[in-house]
């Protein structure tokens, strides 16, 4: 059994409300030095089988079909462990 990490980010060219509001909250809330924050989405994908590349291109397939707006987001699939 192996787990694959899918990683889903905006874009850098798009803009994030909901990472400039936590930017902006964050000195209100006593954390200062912080220049950015975006926010993404993480995917936890546990295989019945071994993460080979034909495993890998599935979850490829899933991100682009599923998991991220391929439009607007970027995404990083990678084996854990």
């Amino acid at each position: 059994m192996a787990r694959v990490i899918v990683d889903v980010m905006l874009k850098p060219e798009i803009l994030d409300p909901q990472g400039q509001a936590i930017a902006r909250a964050l000195p209100r809330l006593g954390f200062a030095g912080v220049a950015a924050v975006r926010q993404g989405k993480r995917f936890e994908i546990e295989l019945e089988g071994p993460a080979d590349e034909a495993a890998l291109a599935d979850v490829r397939k899933m991100a682009e079909t599923l998991l991220a707006n391929t439009v607007i987001e970027d995404y990083v699939v990678r084996v854990e462990g």
